[in-house]
């Protein structure tokens, strides 16, 4: 039975009928999953998949960690919510560490995702520039999210169409040309919104000199740097925050995915100073830093802190990034830590092989995504072990050389 045939039968309706009951904006789901443990899956049947995406650089201590768990059953049982009317045990604590992490001489917003994230610091940065001073200028092939304003601020105008007009005030330049960022610099610019990686926008990392440069273009126009770390951030990259590696602070910071290890919520930070812009009434929201949710982020950033995640997806990605770029179907390996993005031949494969490499291995019990179509993105646990790496390897060796038997048939018949 597929997973659309589940829900359909979970929701009562005939047989014949069919249809998943979940709006279509992701597509019927190929594969249902029950369980997961580390770095693996177990979908209705029982097979096991390896997981080498953590439900998009989510679960980042793999499935079900224990910590996580224990600290989810305990506090279910204490306290879930009391709104943010009043104070709890967990939210404090937990924004002293982020601040720690970040540097320290901040304050956070805790939120439930990444694009709400995105938007408290739009907001922020349009209250702390004030009246006339409210665009942010992003970059071509970025992502901040799919609310009105973050999709806007996305710079991929093929997801803006079907859903103009969208918020005004935001500006897209080339990704890593100074240049034109600074032509785009008026004195109606707010913010400057960058990733330090773009994830979806095929995992390219930006260069020290760029992120460097527009530190100073900032500081030199009073404007504010804001770096979206939702994807980047908690030690996928290999530092703690992967601005951090490119040796600038920035005003304001986000993140969101790994912080609650599969439990929604999001945080951003900013520079105390920047952070005062906000007053009583000016952002808002019902869950965010509820106790359930940072019960699991202190958790999770007690595990990280204890095994030293940084410093394993440094390592990890290493070892990763040696044994695939021995593959020859491989042209590239860019990223950084375990955030990594595999080029392949198209020459070699036939045409979009990373779309044909993905379903292939999900049948065959692997989960990664084709973030491009000729590009595999894969964002493992961090804590994956070498002997799991080792196997995600032969895994993806095995398509490749299926895909590329197939194509060199195919390309035989078509000159014959």
């Amino acid at each position: 039975m597929t997973a659309s045939e589940v829900h359909a039968q979970a929701m009562g309706a005939p047989a014949d009928l069919q249809r998943c009951p979940l709006m279509p904006s992701y597509g019927a789901p190929t594969v249902q999953f029950v369980r997961g443990q580390g770095s693996w899956l177990w979908d209705l049947d029982g097979k096991k998949y390896l997981d080498l995406l953590s439900g998009l650089a989510v679960t980042s201590l793999g499935h079900s960690h224990p910590a996580v768990s224990q600290a989810l059953c305990e506090q279910s049982q204490q306290l879930l919510h009391v709104s943010n009317l009043f104070g709890t045990e967990h939210a404090a604590p937990l924004a002293q560490t982020l601040d720690s992490l970040l540097g320290g001489g901040g304050q956070v917003f805790f939120a439930n995702s990444g694009a709400e994230a995105n938007e408290a610091a739009i907001k922020l940065a349009r209250k702390f520039g004030g009246p006339g001073r409210h665009v942010v200028v992003s970059a071509l092939g970025s992502f901040h999210g799919r609310t009105l304003a973050t999709l806007h601020a996305t710079g991929q105008p093929a997801k803006h169409a079907a859903f103009q007009p969208l918020p005004e005030g935001f500006r897209h330049v080339e990704f890593c040309d100074i240049d034109q960022l600074e032509a785009s610099l008026d004195d109606t610019v707010a913010a400057v919104l960058l990733e330090a990686v773009q994830g979806e926008g095929g995992v390219n990392p930006v260069t020290v000199e760029y992120f460097q440069a527009v530190r100073a273009l900032c500081d030199e126009r009073g404007i504010l740097f804001i770096v979206d770390e939702v994807q980047t951030g908690l030690g996928r990259c290999g530092s703690w925050f992967a601005f951090q590696q490119m040796q600038v602070q920035p005003d304001v910071v986000t993140m969101a995915k790994a912080l609650g290890n599969g439990v929604p919520i999001g945080a951003c930070w900013a520079k105390a100073e920047v952070a005062a812009a906000f007053q009583p009434g000016d952002h808002a929201t019902t869950f965010g830093g509820q106790p359930l949710a940072t019960a699991a982020a202190r958790a999770v950033l007690q595990v990280m802190q204890d095994e030293d995640v940084p410093a394993q997806a440094t390592a990890a990605g290493a070892k990763f990034v040696e044994q695939l770029q021995a593959l020859p179907v491989v042209t590239q390996v860019r990223g950084l830590g375990l955030l990594l993005a595999v080029e392949l031949d198209s020459s070699l494969l036939g045409d979009a092989p990373a779309t044909q490499a993905a379903a292939r291995l999900l049948a065959n019990g692997v989960v990664v995504n084709a973030v491009t179509p000729t590009a595999l993105r894969l964002a493992p646990s961090l804590l994956i072990s070498e002997s799991e790496i080792d196997e995600a390897v032969t895994a993806l060796s095995a398509v490749f050389a299926e895909l590329m038997a197939e194509q060199s048939v195919q390309t035989g018949m078509a000159t014959a």
